[in-house]
């Protein structure tokens, strides 16, 4: 019965997650520069736990990154309008190849990409918050 038991518990732990996780790396150096492309979510995900812990919320400034540290800002800078926002790492992401950023939509909004959805950005690390 034991036994049964810890497989039943081991086996609910294994699906507990559909999103791959990834190994969280130190932040880089503050003026570490990253060029490729950014997608947004938005209205979905409101009040959703993102994967820090903390309530995705569409009106403020975050985003998600593969393994960037929670609370990482960076300055994204949309490469085809020259439009900038600075937005803080909370969520992990993008599950999507070829993109390195997902923003919020209010980060989206200010990098002028809502309608488009996808751009091309260059991040700058800040640092640490």
């Amino acid at each position: 019965m034991g036994l049964g038991l810890a497989l039943v518990a081991v086996t609910a732990s294994a699906c507990a997650s559909t999103k791959p996780t990834r190994t969280t790396t130190a932040v880089p150096a503050p003026g570490t520069r990253i060029v490729g492309l950014a997608s947004w979510y938005g209205q979905r995900h409101q009040g959703h736990a993102t994967a820090s812990g903390e309530l995705y919320d569409t009106g403020k400034l975050t985003a998600a990154h593969r393994t960037m540290p929670f609370g990482t800002r960076l300055r994204v800078t949309n490469a085809e309008n020259g439009r900038t926002v600075v937005v803080r790492v909370n969520d992990r992401g993008p599950w999507v190849n070829d993109r390195v950023l997902d923003v919020s939509q209010a980060a989206a909004k200010t990098l002028g990409m809502v309608g488009g959805g996808v751009t091309k950005v260059e991040i700058v690390v800040l640092g640490a918050e």
